[in-house]
This record gives C-alpha cells, sequence and structure tokens, in this order.
C-alpha cells in the first residue's frame, strides 16, 4: 500500500512538472504573442541583437506568417522594414524561439 502511494505521488510529481515545461516552453501564445510581444506589424530582419530567433518551415510552424507591404495589423502579418522596427528577428537554422511559415493567406497562430 505504501509503495502505491509513493508511485502516485511521483506519478502526479511528474505529470505537474510536464505541464509546467510545456507552459514554459514559449512558443507562440494563442493571444498572438512571444514573451508578451506582439507578432505582428513592421519587422527588420537583423543578423545580431534580435528580439526573436525564427526558423523559417514548410511544415508544422508555431506561427503563419503572411508577408504584407501595409496594414500588418493581425496576427501573422508581417511588414519588412529597414528601419524602425515594431521588433527584429534573426533568421536561424537551429535552437530557435519559434518556427514559422511564410503563407499567401490565412496568417496566424495554426
Amino acid at each position: 500500500m505504501k509503495k502505491l502511494l509513493v508511485l502516485c505521488m511521483v506519478m502526479a510529481v511528474g505529470i505537474v512538472s510536464g505541464l509546467r515545461f510545456s507552459a514554459s516552453a514559449g512558443k507562440v501564445g494563442s493571444d498572438c504573442t512571444y514573451n508578451g510581444k506582439k507578432l505582428y506589424g513592421k519587422v527588420q530582419v537583423v543578423d545580431s541583437f534580435p528580439d526573436f530567433k525564427v526558423r523559417i518551415t514548410s511544415s508544422f510552424p508555431d506561427l503563419k506568417v503572411e508577408k504584407v507591404s501595409s496594414f500588418a495589423d493581425s496576427c501573422g502579418k508581417w511588414e519588412f522594414v529597414t528601419s524602425f522596427p515594431d521588433f527584429k528577428v534573426q533568421i536561424v537554422s537551429s535552437f530557435e524561439d519559434f518556427s514559422i511559415e511564410y503563407v499567401s493567406s490565412f496568417p496566424g497562430v495554426p
């Protein structure tokens, strides 16, 4: 009986730890933010000191991004600029903060 109780407690701790880990994994939130910063607007691609590191993928992205030339005012719409960005991204091949997929319609959190 004591072994069963200990086993149940260990399993409960493992489940709670797993939930805590997945909640803090830091991928894009359903409100289209990452660490409290909105993921739409004017974006500048940089080689150093980015706000976010992103990996471009063609499947299972964390965010679907539509390149727009104006009105980047909703989730996943990015207007690429060379100055005065809302946030800066660095394109990486590994160790990204989140992944993106370029789309021509229906941007946002998949």
